[in-house]
């Protein structure tokens, strides 16, 4: 019988600790007690069974250690501060205890040290050895901690033990060193893998995903249908790769297959659609994205986000404010950082100056969320896009966190299209400088910004003076880059690019195209 505590208050009774016929017969108390737990309901009843077993069994009995590894088990669900309590009171406890207290330490919040630390506890008393059911615990700390270190220590044990062709720990190991950026390590573990579940295949895709290596978790989920079925958890990795990529084609292939082939309660997962929402979005199918956000029975909070930050990164300021408006009316769900993240994008984009001033104190004042760099960053270039530049400047230098470059570096630009004071332009790229230590770090983009700066003053030496720092310091000015999808294939190019295996017809396309233009009369060098 499986229990399920929840520590929801309810009225307190005393539970009948002896039954008339118990006789004194110690397998009778103890099943009796087992009984009694089986059906204990909240903490008091739990505590009271506990205090029996202290008193009324002894502690080198087999069915009390029994009673004991229960009492753990159903305290920690509910209560891990006496669940440690009940630890601490039981002489030499075997590999179960220990793995259950490790187990809830892991999967609580805020507990995670406090399972590696039970962890170095466990292997410095050395009365219980760790098992294939151990590791896995502690490499999830390990993870959540980014702990490379330790979790490589945790490793080098559970080899030495003799578990290194464990499916649950490998698993386990890719998910650390993947989480701790070292994805060599992680494609190294799934490598050397004999046996491989759908798990592994998951955890190996979704750190493909994560490190921003779309391609070749594509590649990846190929190789992998060819031994597994693709689950929900694939098909998420698969669609955030797509959206990584701007794949629409081959992220309607994944949409479909989930529709056709997945379980039926897939199709309504809120994950699931919350990442075809952002996938769609990304690929500029906005329709489609506005379909699968209709069509769902359940969304949360990140649901909204998406539409909102899609909307807005399209420039369609109106229909992501309307979304706004609709999830703070339905009163389900607070807005959160991340909504206003895409609120005072979409006012950027449309220069709304006055409305990114109301969304902003909003966020602050009624719904308490304290601004992070992103809200200042975003408010700082909508602010110096429309002008207000010592504004935008006053707010960045007041802010309690240090701005980054990409911040003083649309302020720049800002500059440099305002054409603002030449005294002001200097003072932000010389704040761009002490940001990056003087040297180094700085791209082509930024003496490109303050060169455009010198010119709309028609200070042409010290146009020249940047140019000569460019050459001097070894910079040149980064190409562009495209990206574009042909059936299923992403294509990458860069400005002056001859790399494509295609290139020849590609630029001959061009020439005729820049030969229609010049001869319906556009001027191709000055536009």
């Amino acid at each position: 019988m499986v229990l399920a505590i929840t520590p929801t208050p309810r009225p307190h009774h005393h539970i009948p600790l002896h039954s008339s016929n118990n006789g004194d017969s110690r397998t009778h108390l103890h099943t009796h007690l087992l009984h009694l737990l089986n059906e204990c309901t909240d903490m008091s009843q739990l505590k009271q069974i506990h205090a029996h077993t202290l008193r009324a069994t002894s502690t080198t009995n087999p069915h009390t250690l029994f009673l004991h590894s229960r009492i753990l088990h159903f305290s920690s669900l509910a209560d891990l501060n006496y669940a440690f309590r009940v630890f601490n009171q039981i002489e030499n406890p075997h590999s179960f205890m220990w793995n259950t207290l490790l187990r809830a330490c892991a999967r609580s919040s805020q507990r995670e040290e406090q399972a590696m630390l039970l962890y170095c506890r466990m292997l410095a008393e050395g009365a219980a050895m760790p098992d294939q059911y151990t590791f896995p615990f502690v490499l999830r700390a390990c993870a959540y901690l980014f702990a490379l270190s330790e979790g490589k220590q945790a490793h080098a044990n559970a080899v030495k033990l003799g578990f290194d062709s464990d499916v649950y720990i490998n698993n386990s190991l890719i998910h650390l060193y993947a989480s701790c950026g070292r994805l060599e390590l992680a494609k190294k573990v799934f490598e050397k893998m004999r046996e491989r579940s759908v798990v592994s295949w998951n955890v190996m895709i979704d750190s493909f995903v994560r490190a921003g290596e779309f391609e070749t978790a594509l590649k990846r989920f190929g190789e992998m249908q060819k031994k597994f079925e693709p689950d929900g958890y694939t098909m998420q990795s698969i669609i955030n790769a797509c959206a990584g990529l701007g794949a629409l084609y081959f992220g309607m292939w994944a949409h479909a297959y989930v529709l056709r082939k997945c379980d039926g309660g897939l199709a309504n997962d809120i994950l699931i659609n919350s990442s075809l929402i952002d996938m769609y979005c990304k690929c500029g199918s906005l329709e489609i994205a506005q379909q699968v956000f209709d069509r769902m029975p359940k969304r949360d909070v990140t649901t909204w986000n998406y539409m909102i930050l899609g909307f807005a990164m399209h420039g369609q300021a109106e229909a992501a404010l309307k979304y706004f408006e609709r999830l703070v009316k339905k009163q389900t769900f607070a807005p959160s950082s991340i909504t206003f993240v895409g609120v005072l994008s979409a006012c950027n984009h449309r220069g709304m100056v006055n409305e990114g001033r109301k969304f902003f104190d909003m966020m602050v004042n009624k719904y308490r969320i304290e601004p992070r760099l992103e809200h200042y960053g975003c408010l700082a270039d909508l602010l110096a896009r429309a002008g207000f530049i010592e504004e935008a400047l006053n707010l960045v230098t007041t802010m309690p966190m240090k701005p980054d470059i990409v911040i003083w570096r649309s302020l720049l630009d800002a500059c440099s299209k305002q054409h603002a004071s030449v005294e002001l332009s200097e003072e932000v790229a010389r704040q761009i400088l002490e940001s990056t230590g003087g040297q180094g770090g700085v791209s082509s983009g930024v003496y490109v910004l303050l060169s455009r700066v010198y010119a709309s003053a028609s200070r042409w030496n010290d146009v020249g003076s940047i140019r000569k720092l460019m050459t001097d310091d070894g910079v040149a000015k980064e190409p562009g880059c495209s990206l574009i999808e042909i059936d299923g294939v992403t294509h990458e190019f860069f400005a002056g690019d001859t790399s494509h295996p295609r290139s020849r017809e590609i630029y001959r396309v061009l020439d005729v195209v820049k030969e229609r233009l010049e001869v319906m009369g556009h001027d191709l060098v000055r536009e």
